[in-house]
């Protein structure tokens, strides 16, 4: 049997901008991307703090080191730039995996600088 768990959290990131007319997904800073150890196009939960909403969509990479969070698509009329986030992204582990696993969680300032919670 499989377990979905946690795989890897960015905490309290700030969106950057929102743009309504894309086909869908959310925009992430690469460089944020592979700290966290999430591939493009793998789906993501955003819960935002700010309003309570809660989206599942894809990633896609934004400019490395621009600190861009941006919300596209249909979902980009849940969030507003300034709203505070949280993106998890969940993954399937054997019971044997999931006892070994610990998520890569990285916390964000006001910039979206990250530290990664040991």
């Amino acid at each position: 049997m499989l377990i979905k768990a946690l795989k890897a959290k960015i905490h309290r990131a700030r969106v950057t901008e929102t743009k309504i007319d894309y086909p869908g997904s959310i925009g992430i800073d690469e460089q944020i991307l592979e700290e966290a150890g999430i591939a493009s196009y793998e789906e993501v939960l955003l819960a935002n703090v700010t309003n309570g909403a809660r989206v599942e969509t894809y990633v896609v990479p934004a400019p490395k080191g621009s600190g861009d969070i941006v919300v596209l698509g249909a979902a980009a009329r849940l969030f507003s730039p300034g709203d505070v986030v949280i993106i998890m992204n969940f993954a399937y582990f054997s019971a044997d995996e999931l006892k070994g696993h610990k998520p890569r969680i990285l916390v964000c300032d006001e910039h979206n600088n990250t530290s990664r919670l040991k």
